[in-house]
């Protein structure tokens, strides 16, 4: 039997089917996500179980003694740069300090008022500005000086002490006073008793204090 002219056409191949393409999600990122709200969750419960923080209960002032201002919290290693420094204030600053250091800080400011020298010295800047002012810096160190005694601060109360007694002679150098005269005027009130002290005050100071009530 002849065989036709016309080749047969080769039926077409079926096509491969390609797998279906894997998800390249990571899976921390898949178990990020549906682990969001439980972490959030629980962040905002730990954030409930914090302790509210203590208030400091401040000590009662008197009415006449001005409320401290907000103290300033300074840097750590400013603050421990300060107990360093101010240590010896304690056992081995008395050894080498007495009494008589008020005495030679007189001397100093005696020397800095005669001097005039408002441009260096702190001293003579204040006497220049009038007995008035003067009397005022001794006030306000009067005042500190109670505030932190009051607040029970035995630190600050040594500080603002010091700072009390040099004002206090800086009056005594604008007045004229020299300090073995308040020295004599403490020897002579030794052994008498505060009460006959002040009975035996002269009446024109109890008149002109419009007071019997004086220290």
């Amino acid at each position: 039997m002849a065989k036709s002219g016309k080749a047969k056409k080769a039926a077409p191949r079926k096509a491969k089917k390609q797998p279906a393409a894997k998800s390249k999600a990571k899976p921390t990122a898949l178990l990020a996500a549906g682990k969001a709200e439980p972490l959030a969750a629980a962040a905002k419960r730990g954030k409930a179980k914090k302790k509210p923080a203590k208030r400091r209960v401040a000590l009662p002032l008197p009415a006449d003694v001005p409320p401290p201002t907000t103290p300033v919290r300074l840097p750590k290693a400013v603050r421990a740069a300060a107990e360093r420094h101010l240590a010896p204030l304690g056992d081995e600053m008395t050894k080498v300090a007495d009494a008589t250091i008020l005495d030679r800080l007189w001397e100093t400011v005696e020397a800095r008022r005669r001097s005039g020298d408002v441009q260096t010295s702190h001293s003579a800047r204040l006497m220049a500005r009038g007995t008035p002012k003067v009397a005022q810096k001794l006030g306000e160190e009067a005042v500190e000086c109670v505030i932190e005694a009051t607040q029970g601060n035995r630190l600050g109360t040594v500080l603002e002490s010091a700072d009390l007694l040099y004002h206090l002679l800086v009056v005594w150098v604008d007045a004229g006073i020299r300090p073995e005269e308040v020295w004599a005027e403490l020897a002579r009130r030794q052994g008498i008793s505060g009460i006959a002290e002040k009975a035996a005050r002269p009446k024109a100071i109890v008149r002109a204090a419009q007071t019997t009530k004086l220290p």
